[in-house]
């Protein structure tokens, strides 16, 4: 039996993807679509996706329950490191003071990093206790609905 390890791997990022997309968050592929949307007004959660099985696996349930709240961020968008590299990158030049990290999530406020979800917070964590932290955040710098 041969397993094509591309072809696999193909399905399990177009998962991810979709996973993230249902659940309302923009994907931005490219650097100028992150410039336009870390610029806009309000509150952006950007979620750093990634096909790491054990944190990925409780980064996007965490993104996709943290929603159902009083409290959210105005923007959800996402990029996906490993993937759409050069998105990613222009991403992480946002995260001033923090090293790559993924998956992640960064809130900004009108541009700016409010704060950042580390990968060693969702790593080995359940996922409601990353709901929480989310949802901490949202409480912090978010508006009501």
């Amino acid at each position: 039996m041969n397993m094509d390890f591309n072809l696999f791997m193909n399905d399990v990022v177009r998962q991810a993807r979709q996973e993230i997309v249902h659940a309302g968050y923009t994907e931005l592929t490219t650097p100028e679509e992150v410039d336009e949307a870390l610029n806009k007004k309000g509150t952006t959660l950007v979620m750093v996706n990634s096909v790491c099985g054990c944190a990925g696996g409780i980064a996007r349930p965490a993104a996709m329950h943290s929603l159902h709240y009083d409290k959210r961020p105005d923007h959800l968008v996402t990029v996906f490191a490993g993937q759409d590299k050069e998105a990613t990158e222009k991403a992480r030049s946002y995260f001033t003071g923090y090293p790559p990290s993924s998956p992640s999530f960064a809130l900004l406020k009108d541009g700016e990093l409010c704060t950042m979800i580390e990968r060693h917070e969702i790593e080995g964590h359940e996922p409601m206790a990353v709901v929480q932290k989310l949802q901490d955040t949202f409480d912090k710098y978010c508006e009501e609905l």
